[in-house]
């Protein structure tokens, strides 16, 4: 039986995954999560064979919490499970470590092919996913604004496009005002927005973030 620490902010969404998962047989949901911090400490703590991971949620988020889990034990086995298919999330968070991908759309039985590679050793990717990746990288294809982008950068934009203040992002990131204030200009500079406003716009033209989900809503 495969152990697994389900990690989503929506309670009725958990509900759902961990029974079709206990269905199989193959699967035992250890622990549930509603928040990154809140997985950060059960992943120390009960070391689950996979971590399912979405990555939008209110506070850090499943980025910065998928980036400190594998950093404290590079051994951990994370899946991203997400509504989104954009290539700028798989790609960061292949990046990162995570090793699997897969969108809320997928069925049971690719979850499970998913879980079952991962806590063998592999990876796996939903293939209409892996496909944009492959795509994105063959010669001739411009280059996706967001790789100007640095890891730290990538995370200070998604908080940014939710709407928090510097002094929000410092106490969930760890680091001074000063220094969100710094990454806000880079992130400015780096992609050519004139203002903030400008910034959530071109995280919701690339894929970013949805636009229900950015401050454009406000």
């Amino acid at each position: 039986m495969i152990k697994v620490l389900l990690t989503d902010d929506h309670a009725l969404v958990r509900t759902g995954i961990k029974r079709l998962l206990e269905d199989s047989g193959q699967v035992e949901i250890i622990a549930e999560a509603e928040s990154g911090e809140e997985s950060i400490e059960k992943a120390r703590e009960l070391k689950p064979d996979v971590i399912l991971m979405d990555v939008n949620m209110p506070g850090m988020g499943g980025l910065e919490a998928s980036r400190r889990i594998l950093l404290h034990d590079p051994d951990q086995k994370v899946i991203i499970l997400t509504v989104h298919a954009e290539q700028n999330y798989p790609k960061r968070l292949l990046e990162i470590g995570a090793r699997g991908y897969l969108t809320k759309e997928c069925q049971l039985d690719e979850m499970l092919l998913a879980i079952r590679k991962v806590h063998e050793g592999g990876s796996y990717i939903e293939p209409r996913i892996a496909q944009k990746l492959a795509l994105s990288m063959l010669p001739g294809n411009d280059s996706n604004l967001m790789d100007r982008l640095s890891q730290r950068e990538f995370q200070v934009l998604l908080m940014v496009s939710e709407g928090l203040t510097n002094a929000e992002i410092s106490r969930k990131l760890c680091l001074s005002p000063k220094t969100i204030s710094t990454y806000r200009s880079r992130l400015m500079e780096k992609l050519e927005a004139s203002n903030e406003f400008d910034l959530v716009r071109i995280a919701v033209e690339y894929g970013v973030v949805d636009f229900a989900q950015s401050v454009l809503t406000e």
